[in-house]
């Protein structure tokens, strides 16, 4: 037997989010607020549940993936939700605008849209979504609870840390 003490498992945070979606792009200051709060103890998931009345999400979702794979996910959301409108009006050049402004293989991205490499996680993403009863984005799904924030985000930053606070005091 080894005296290794091993550090508690983070506390999971699923947020289900829509590229095209403004509210979504709202809902980054509190997945920001909640990083800068809890650090590693808190481990935020990005899961696509893109919307059928935002014409580019699929594809933004199957982007993000890549930047994924390029080693700049986060990065990648967060730059394409600052860019909700854009992407509503001028589509997929967007997705791939917004990979060359990171340093990312925009050349890449287009062949990606392309192939459909990543079309299984999208579509594995929404379709879990949908088994959650996810409706709208951003949703968060932490310690089995599920917290719509497609109508409304007030109050759930709060709600999403009195959870996370429950979970880590163990």
């Amino acid at each position: 037997m080894s005296n290794i003490t091993t550090a508690p498992s983070p506390v999971v945070l699923e947020a289900w989010f829509d590229l095209q979606c403004p509210d979504c792009f709202q809902a980054l200051d509190d997945l920001r607020a909640l990083r800068e709060k809890y650090g590693d103890r808190i481990d935020i998931r990005l899961r696509h549940f893109p919307l059928a009345k935002n014409k580019h999400a699929y594809a933004a979702a199957q982007a993000a993936e890549e930047a994924v794979d390029q080693g700049r996910g986060r990065a990648y959301a967060e730059a394409l939700l600052a860019r909700t409108a854009e992407l509503a009006e001028r589509g997929e050049p967007v997705l791939l605008e917004v990979a060359a402004g990171l340093g990312l293989d925009a050349e890449e991205f287009d062949t990606a849209l392309i192939d459909g490499r990543h079309l299984l996680v999208v579509d594995a993403d929404q379709a879990e979504g949908q088994a959650l009863k996810v409706t709208g984005t951003p949703t968060y799904v932490i310690g089995g609870e599920r917290l719509d924030g497609g109508k409304s985000q007030e109050g759930l930053r709060a709600r999403i840390e009195e959870i996370a606070d429950r979970l880590l005091a163990g």
